[in-house]
């Protein structure tokens, strides 16, 4: 299919204002800053958007104005999974008319499909839209994974090309390349293993932590691309210090606090998710501080 994702991939929070309405303007600075900072693609909607508390037309116009602002700069894997697969068509279709690159399917959530499910699921979207799919397999949010097996078997289709692997599970990586018969772009969702994936033959990161450090996050990944291993480690385990507080409680709360604290965008989350505890905001706030994004 000619896709090839590599770098820092910014899972992209949606900025919003005090109301809980999408905060637009603000959303286009962030998306030309993320771009200037060095980040090589742009994942609008995801979990880290708050995909499942956004309206359909929410959904849309955050990717709409993601591939506006983009204008061709960098590529545009939108978000556009559900656990309606009839919904999932609906955004796939979307996010290929309105000009993104590719989009990134979750694994339904709540249904739990057995793994002829998972395959029936992906290969209704691909018959429908014909376009470029990565499979985001998180086990932790969704409750299914995705086997190996029916990895391998959906990839055997020109338009799944990739996945996204928050699994945690670093022999995963290393299983899927063995076993698919292609080339397969092969993405951590995880923070916190990124250089590790990339050590397991993974070839980036779609990361929640790039929203607030777009520029460390992509020079850690260039290191290791470029062989600089001991630079890599180095802005890992220094990077390591703001996944650690940015986690603490669900994301995207503690990210987009640390976004509000550096005058990036407002720390609204949109209910069930409320407002980080004040532990929690002390934590963000020394971690920006220890890593040199504060004071």
């Amino acid at each position: 299919m000619g896709i090839w994702f590599e770098g820092s991939i910014t899972a992209l929070i949606t900025p919003m204002k005090q109301d809980g309405s999408l905060d637009i303007p603000i959303f286009e600075k962030f998306v030309d800053w993320q771009i200037q900072e060095g980040t090589s693609v742009l994942a609008p909607v995801g979990t880290t958007g708050e995909s499942p508390t956004l309206s359909h037309n929410e959904h849309k116009k955050i990717v709409e104005v993601a591939v506006k602002v983009a204008n061709g700069r960098v590529p545009i894997l939108a978000g556009a999974g559900s656990n309606s697969t009839s919904e999932a068509i609906e955004m796939v279709k979307f996010a290929k008319k309105i000009g993104a690159t590719a989009a990134l399917v979750v694994t339904p959530y709540y249904n739990k499909p057995t793994q002829d499910g998972l395959y029936r699921h992906y290969m209704a979207i691909i018959e429908a839209t014909e376009f470029p799919i990565y499979i985001y397999n998180i086990p932790g949010r969704s409750v299914i994974d995705m086997s190996v097996e029916t990895m391998v078997k959906l990839a055997e289709n020109p338009y799944i090309v990739g996945v996204k692997d928050a699994t945690a599970n670093l022999v995963r990586p290393i299983q899927v390349r063995r076993n698919v018969k292609k080339d397969f772009n092969q993405l951590s969702g995880e923070d916190g293993t990124a250089i590790s994936f990339l050590a397991a033959g993974g070839h980036g990161c779609i990361s929640v932590t790039a929203n607030i450090a777009p520029k460390l996050c992509a020079e850690m990944q260039q290191a290791w691309k470029d062989g600089h291993i001991a630079n890599a480690i180095a802005l890992q385990d220094r990077l390591s210090i703001l996944h650690d507080a940015l986690f603490i409680e669900s994301n995207p709360g503690p990210v987009k606090y640390a976004a509000s604290v550096l005058g990036l965008a407002g720390e609204t989350c949109r209910l069930p998710l409320a407002p980080i505890m004040q532990s929690t905001r002390i934590k963000v706030k020394e971690a920006l501080t220890q890593i040199g994004l504060l004071g």
